[in-house]
């Protein structure tokens, strides 16, 4: 894939500044997220950490990690959808996205972005279009353009329209409004949840309330 060459300069020069941005807010927020995982663990069990697969840039897999908000899966007990499991302490991590904490380390490990279109399942990969895999030609973000002008509120395909047009514009400008915004976001904890669910409808299953 032939890059723009103001592009492959900005690719380059973001990943130094990932590296940066991670590892000062890693220090930074050492304390609240010892804080954090001891209330996981009093609270939901452990491990403290969710770990997931996700596909990154050109659809590589990797290993997401973040604080866990969810009780474990359990029939009997009657917690069986996302949000039957979502505990209210589980909701306020992430209305406060404070669930991503530990997400910095994938960041530092080359995995993601600090800022790029959001990880999602690896088994949506074969239902996108050509149009919406073009998503994976960057690394995905803990924050992004989808996440800024809605989050969860929108529709899967407003979402990827969002992703794309990050792709093909992305640059350190748009890098700075996505993270104020995002700020804003965070405070005002705004689109954490689509309506009737505890976070996105199963993409392709959108139509049919299909919880993710």
């Amino acid at each position: 894939m032939n890059l723009p060459q103001q592009h492959r300069r900005y690719d380059i020069a973001k990943r130094a500044f990932d590296i940066v941005g991670a590892v000062v807010v890693l220090v930074v927020s050492a304390p609240i997220q010892l804080v954090v995982a001891g209330a996981v663990a009093a609270q939901l069990g452990r491990p403290v950490l969710f770990k997931q697969e996700r596909p990154g840039l050109n659809g590589q897999i990797f290993t997401l990690r973040k604080f866990r908000t969810m009780r474990d899966i359990s029939p009997a007990d009657g917690l069986v959808t996302d949000d039957e499991r979502l505990t209210r302490f589980g909701r306020i991590l992430r209305s406060t996205s404070l669930d991503e904490l530990p997400t910095l380390w994938n960041v530092i490990q080359g995995d993601m972005s600090i800022v790029g279109p959001r990880p999602l399942l690896v088994r949506y990969l074969s239902r996108y279009t050509p149009l919406e895999n073009r998503r994976h030609e960057v690394r995905p973000g803990i924050t992004g353009l989808a996440q800024v002008s809605g989050r969860n509120s929108l529709p899967w395909s407003r979402k990827f329209e969002l992703d794309v047009e990050y792709v093909d514009q992305r640059s350190f400008a748009l890098d700075a409004v996505i993270l104020l915004r995002t700020l804003r976001s965070v405070v005002l904890r705004e689109g954490v949840t689509a309506r009737g669910n505890a976070a996105m409808p199963e993409f392709g299953e959108e139509n049919q309330n299909v919880s993710a």
